[in-house]
């Protein structure tokens, strides 16, 4: 009995006196290059550093949002532990929320209005999902309207406030250009094959009149005639020779290609866009572009389409609580100064692009926070696959001239209303 009562006395000081019986491990998925996992990797090594406790392991994988979504589904439809955290578009809170593959936060870090203050209006909003905060933010994007600084000074043009404007302004740059020996500018650029941008140019001529989309509850407002107006917006400019006729084939890399390469006068397109436009050795418009805001249909309000990437804690970890403690640690304004500074990645929070040291570095996201600060998520919807596949599917139809305006319109409201109720 001695000797049981001593060995007993001896495991429970060491128990208390010594080392953790076991480090807690975290395995997170970082997304692929465009969500630098280098950097992930160095905010994983400032954790780690102040908590010797921890180890983080990252996973990459999948070059879009849907082959990373695909994924995902495939190892949280599973119930898969081994992963505690990862990284989502913006558009996934909802749908993983609705599937229980994500962990609820509000025990860690309290009830939304406190917990998402200090991020920008949209991205708190995306984040919060029947009440409980699904996700934190990661980093933001947004789709910018970018624009040839230099034509636009040669030509004594503003900014234009509203599309007829724009229009009417690339029209007289290429005409005058065309007369100088530049005959292929093309006006604008956006999106019309049928990719995740597409969701975005239906929405931005249509957000501009002032309209919603969808409530807070997800269920669907469209305003049918609103939504043809901006079909036609598109395809008047298409006719004006201001958006070239192909534009159901373009994709993102395309704006990208050509405006870099000086055929473009305004570009609608994501944030990565500036450092293709302003690093790359073979950029043609280096130090003569510029950023502004969407214009707005006449009478409406300036409104562009926002991306980024969130931090959620799996349902199925077996470290919730370490897993949030990190989750709280990447999404604060100390982790998103080092991605700004280093790579480029808009902010979450207002505060961050005041910092002197990230404009110092990122000089252009003075003009970027108004724009971003005024952004708009894409619908939240648990099934937002679907929602997309349909809106992205039916505008490039529409631009192809395959469907009128009103029929693509009249299609997605069909199709829609059964979704999102």
């Amino acid at each position: 009995m001695r000797l049981t009562s001593l060995l007993g006395a001896l495991v429970a000081t060491a128990l208390l006196s010594g080392p953790a019986l076991a480090d807690t491990k975290l395995r997170v998925f970082v997304g692929g290059s465009g969500q630098r996992p280098d950097l992930m990797r160095k905010l994983f090594d400032q954790y780690q550093a102040k908590h010797p406790g921890v180890t983080i392991e990252s996973e990459t994988g999948g070059a879009t949002s849907e082959l990373q979504r695909q994924y995902l589904s495939t190892v949280l439809n599973a119930k898969d532990s081994t992963l505690d955290i990862y990284m989502v578009d913006i558009v996934n809170p909802a749908q993983y929320a609705g599937a229980g593959w994500l962990e609820p936060l509000n025990a860690y870090v309290g009830e939304p209005a406190a917990a998402m203050k200090s991020y920008l209006p949209a991205y708190a909003a995306a984040n919060v999902i029947d009440g409980k905060v699904a996700a934190l933010p990661a980093f933001a994007d947004a789709m910018f309207m970018y624009y040839r600084k230099d034509l636009l000074e040669k030509h004594k043009i503003a900014e234009p406030k509203t599309w007829d404007e724009l229009a009417a302004a690339a029209k007289k740059i290429q005409t005058a250009e065309s007369a100088a020996g530049n005959p292929n500018l093309q006006g604008l650029s956006i999106q019309g094959a049928p990719i995740e941008g597409a969701v975005c140019t239906f929405l931005l001529p249509y957000w501009s009149q002032g309209k919603e989309f969808n409530d807070a509850g997800g269920r669907l407002t469209l305003d049918k005639g609103a939504a043809v107006k901006g079909l036609e917006q598109w395809l008047a400019m298409v006719d004006q020779g201001v958006i070239k006729k192909n534009v159901a084939e373009v994709k993102t890399p395309d704006t990208v290609n050509e405006f870099k390469a000086g055929q473009v006068v305004f570009a609608i397109n994501w944030g990565f866009a500036w450092d293709r436009f302003s690093e790359d050795k073979d950029s043609k418009v280096v130090g003569k572009v510029g950023v502004m805001p969407l214009p707005a249909v006449a009478g409406g309000k300036s409104a562009t389409c926002i991306g980024g990437w969130q931090w959620a804690v799996s349902a199925f970890s077996k470290n919730k609580a370490e897993a949030a403690k990190l989750v709280q640690f990447l999404a604060s304004p100390e982790a998103s100064k080092l991605l700004a500074v280093e790579g480029s990645l808009l902010p979450t929070s207002a505060a961050v692009y005041a910092d002197p040291e990230v404009l110092k570095a990122v000089p252009w996201f003075k003009d970027a926070a108004a724009v971003v600060g005024a952004g708009r998520s894409r619908p939240q919807s648990r099934d937002y696959g679907q929602v997309s596949d349909v809106i992205r599917t039916t505008t490039s139809a529409v631009l192809a001239r395959t469907k009128k305006a009103d029929e693509g319109v009249a299609e997605i409201e069909s199709r829609l209303r059964r979704v999102m109720r």
